[in-house]
């Protein structure tokens, strides 16, 4: 039975909630505080996190940068705000999707599966084995630092290796521009971030059948890149 955490503060959205996703056969817990919801879901078991952006001691916002740290559940983020600005925020933080209030529970369950199935379709995809990850015909051979497409060697550069296997080995994950520079370039790099969308675009002329049309690296417009599966 797959696991769902809430951290939600309004009780009754939060009741409602588990009541859908019980009646269709997921087991959830209930967490009022952001702090404490933060603290189950890095000390628990979950296959899913629901969670409302605004919240008394520890907001969505940063409890789903804490959570993106250590695990790439999926996370679903919910608020009553409908700016763009938090959609973005969210999703640059490394939220899979985002639901505005008022929503039908239908549509959240709905939603709910589709996230787990991709997820599972993505682990089980990826096999991710210690030192290879493989996605949708993409091979990356960590000992050797050789990347295939297809059975095909691509070439690849120190920076645009670095660059890739961040992204591979996060799925789904959106990463900003600055994120990425320091990461891979790092900390006490001296340079410009548009060195990040020059490797992005070389990746793609290297990995991508139709790098105008990419299926792997993948631009969310306004926030960074993902890596798609």
């Amino acid at each position: 039975m797959k696991k769902v955490l809430i951290i939600e503060d309004e009780q009754a959205i939060a009741e409602l909630e588990r009541d859908y996703l019980e009646s269709h056969g997921f087991e959830t817990d209930i967490e009022g505080r952001g702090d404490i919801g933060l603290q189950k879901a890095l000390g628990q078991s979950y296959d899913l996190i629901i969670l409302d952006v605004m919240l008394p001691k520890v907001d969505g916002f940063e409890i789903c940068r804490q959570i993106r740290q250590s695990t790439d559940i999926p996370i679903l983020m919910v608020t009553a705000k409908k700016e763009d600005i938090d959609k973005i925020r969210g999703l640059g933080l490394g939220a899979d999707d985002y639901m505005t209030k008022p929503f039908s529970p239908s549509e959240l369950v709905a939603r709910v599966k589709a996230h787990l199935s991709r997820y599972e379709r993505l682990t089980g995809d990826r096999n991710d084995r210690g030192d290879h990850v493989f996605i949708r015909g993409l091979t990356i051979d960590k000992p050797s630092r050789r990347v295939t497409i297809h059975d095909q060697e691509a070439a690849l550069t120190a920076k645009e290796y670095d660059l890739l296997l961040l992204l591979a080995t996060h799925p789904n994950r959106v990463f900003d521009k600055e994120e990425l520079f320091e990461r891979v370039w790092g900390l006490e790099s001296v340079g410009d971030i548009a060195t990040v969308t020059v490797h992005i675009r070389r990746l793609r002329e290297k990995i991508e059948h139709d790098p105008s049309n990419p299926q792997y690296i993948e631009t969310v417009w306004g926030v960074g890149y993902r890596f798609r599966v």
